[in-house]
């Protein structure tokens, strides 16, 4: 972790950041970390998990933008931004 910023993040699908996050968790939770490398990775945790939380709204946002029938059967979609 020396040397990483946490620019890099941002350039991260959805998985890879997930699979950076779950790793810094057991690091973590093994306690053989010492408390300034601690204090880093929690620091690219957070990084990590606002990233997460951007994708999925990003998702959740593409998702609720489906355009249903009055049966409840999806018809289409519309674009996220619609202008």
């Amino acid at each position: 972790m020396a040397g990483e910023s946490n620019e890099d993040v941002k350039a991260m699908s959805f998985e890879q950041a997930l699979d950076a996050l779950e790793k810094i968790v057991d690091d973590l939770e093994r306690g053989d970390v010492p408390l300034d490398q601690s204090i880093r990775i929690y620091e690219r945790g957070e990084a990590l998990k606002l990233h997460c939380d951007r994708l999925l709204k990003a998702a959740e946002d593409k998702v609720e933008k489906i355009r249903l029938s009055r049966d409840g059967k999806p018809v289409g979609t519309e674009p996220l931004d619609a202008e």
